[in-house]
């Protein structure tokens, strides 16, 4: 897809990020992805994010992730696959080319490796990723890696591939400065932890879609609470938020990392398991997967 064409298809629904299944030695089980995506393809999801942060991108290797994004294009059938991409700017060029010519439709530029740096530093950054590959590139705002809505804007100057915003600070200010300085530049998405629950902020902030983690396990049930706050129906999204999203939000919150495992367990609970997270993730205890069990089954159903 030209990165015209993917940003518009990113725009016109939900998205979603499949887990990377493992077998129990912990190595990518390439059958059982393929089965998981060949799924989620099933339910209208605008494009998925193969190999992204629920993905376990930072756990895999360079060889992995290709194969995984491989393995998404060959079940994804017509849903578009986005590419994590990462790490330090030549390792994250070279990973961005390798997802380009295994097929990615697009790439998630995720915050560059542990130090804190500044503005001109993640333009460049920015600029030499998008400038490697020929598709959209979407910048991932979080963590230690946060673009000003002036960095961001020069940023679309300068590459006409850089197509998306994605944004898990919460700094809602920024974001709404940046939809408003940007507009139609962009496609938007949201990128906040279980980002259902901060949904309603960004969709105020001119944020109109987001990557919904538990889409993994219960796809009809995320669709749903979007329709919800496409309608504006305040009622059943409160619902959904009251009776699933903040229980689940609490067992979510008991450890680190849990954001990815969570989903993971999740999956485990309704019969198609994807195997263990990655150290140095870990999985859920069984006194937590007894507390999940009757949210997720009621949720999924």
């Amino acid at each position: 897809m030209t990165p015209q064409e993917i940003k518009a298809q990113i725009g016109a629904g939900l998205l979603s990020f499949p887990v990377t299944t493992f077998d129990e030695a912990g190595d990518f089980d390439p059958a059982k992805y393929r089965e998981h995506v060949g799924w989620l393809a099933d339910y209208p999801a605008a494009a998925l994010f193969a190999a992204g942060g629920t993905g376990e991108f930072f756990s895999l290797s360079r060889g992995e992730i290709v194969e995984v994004i491989r393995t998404a294009k060959q079940a994804a059938r017509d849903v578009p696959i986005i590419s994590g991409c990462g790490y330090g700017t030549r390792m994250a060029i070279e990973i961005a080319q390798d997802a380009e010519a295994a097929g990615a439709d697009a790439l998630l530029l995720l915050p560059h490796y542990l130090m804190r740096v500044p503005q001109d530093g993640i333009f460049e950054h920015v600029r030499a990723v998008c400038e490697a590959v020929e598709i959209g590139v979407i910048v991932y705002n979080r963590d230690n890696s946060q673009v000003t809505a002036e960095t961001l804007e020069m940023l679309c100057e300068a590459c006409p591939n850089l197509i998306g915003f994605k944004d898990g600070s919460g700094d809602i200010a920024t974001v709404r400065e940046i939809t408003s300085r940007l507009g139609d530049r962009l496609v938007y998405v949201g990128g906040m932890p279980t980002h259902e629950l901060y949904a309603e902020a960004y969709d105020g902030a001119g944020v109109s879609t987001y990557s919904s983690a538990v889409f993994n396990f219960a796809p009809k049930a995320a669709l749903e609470f979007y329709a919800a706050l496409r309608a504006g129906d305040k009622a059943k999204m409160q619902a959904i938020l009251t009776d699933f999203f903040y229980p689940f939000a609490r067992i979510r919150d008991r450890r680190p990392g849990y954001p990815v495992s969570i989903i993971k367990a999740g999956l485990r609970l309704i019969g198609r398991d994807p195997g263990p997270v990655r150290a140095p993730l870990t999985d859920l205890t069984e006194e937590e997967m007894e507390m999940l069990g009757p949210l997720v089954r009621k949720f999924a159903a």
